[in-house]
């Protein structure tokens, strides 16, 4: 056998080799993603069957409107209501205040104090939820008690709270989603005479609204989902109802699940209703998720916002 023939035999083992361990990889790779799937599979599953009892109860259970598992009511409406008051008005809090910031950050902010406030903002995601809600509890429950009267523990408090928490990921995405939007666009505005501030309004942000909408839901997604931050600072009264005050103590999903699982006797319909609590948290996340997926998929023709330019002047 001559030299090359021996070669080219090597190259021909090496590539079988090499596909071989091409397959092997791709196959764990598979796996590695289908047990992800299996994964929330089985644990959507569990959650399922052990909430079915209650989720039969059907409109008693979702709309209503007395949570008293002592005596065997299970209605959840105020509940569901209060977890949305909570999550909206936090998502509010931080729109204006995120928002804002993001557009000075982006186009107004000169490097160096871009470079201070930027990690500033990050690291409020490090730091953990109990301790931003011991804060709350120790440092912003008595001022709002001293300050505007009530318990302290209230809506107000819960709103406060969860906008600390969520301002990362509003600025965070939001500043990126105006950064993204090509230099030219904001050329072209400038070329037609408007003046920066007109620029940002009908050119950066409509361009940037699907990177800025996917920050407000995912932000909401984060309120409606968050627990020790806002179980310390909310009340949860022991038989929930639908607020008509901000001042006043509610009651959440989240909450809940967390303040009666240990007492609750395995197998009894109250522990159904709490695994159903569950249920829906999930169904409600998920399809805060889902809208954030859509809105990162969508676009906003540049064409327009610069007629909407051209339209304002």
């Amino acid at each position: 056998m001559s030299a090359l023939e021996h070669v080219r035999g090597l190259k021909l083992k090496l590539g079988r080799l090499d596909r071989a361990k091409e397959g092997i990889i791709e196959k764990l790779l598979f796996i590695a993603a289908l047990s992800s799937i299996l994964l929330v599979f089985f644990i959507i599953a569990f959650m399922l069957k052990e909430s079915i009892p209650a989720l039969a109860l059907g409109w008693n259970f979702i709309f209503g409107m007395t949570w008293c598992p002592g005596h065997e009511q299970f209605g959840i409406f105020p509940i569901v209501v209060s977890t949305f008051v909570v999550g909206t008005g936090a998502l509010a809090i931080a729109a204006a205040i995120g928002i804002p910031t993001a557009i000075f950050l982006a186009e107004f902010s000169p490097r160096w104090l871009r470079n201070i406030i930027k990690p500033c903002v990050e690291m409020l995601v490090g730091i953990p939820s109990i301790v931003l809600g011991f804060f709350g509890l120790m440092v912003l429950v008595p001022f709002i008690r001293d300050s505007l009267g009530g318990y302290g523990e209230c809506i107000l408090a819960g709103w406060i709270i969860l906008a600390i928490m969520t301002l990362p990921h509003v600025i965070s995405i939001s500043e990126d989603s105006i950064r993204a939007v090509p230099e030219g666009y904001k050329e072209a505005s400038l070329a037609l005479g408007a003046t920066q501030l007109q620029t940002i309004r009908r050119v950066l942000l409509p361009n940037a609204r699907s990177g800025i909408l996917a920050s407000l839901i995912l932000g909401m997604g984060n309120a409606i989902g968050e627990t020790m931050a806002v179980l310390m600072v909310i009340g949860n009264p022991e038989i929930p109802w639908i607020p008509s005050s901000i001042l006043e103590p509610v009651r959440v999903l989240t909450s809940t699940i967390v303040l009666e699982y240990s007492y609750m006797e395995w197998g009894s319909m109250h522990q159904h209703a709490l695994f159903a609590i569950g249920v829906v948290l999930f169904v409600i996340v998920a399809i805060f998720n889902l809208v954030t997926t859509v809105a990162i998929k969508g676009r906003f023709g540049a064409t327009a916002a610069i007629k909407g330019v051209i339209g304002g002047r």
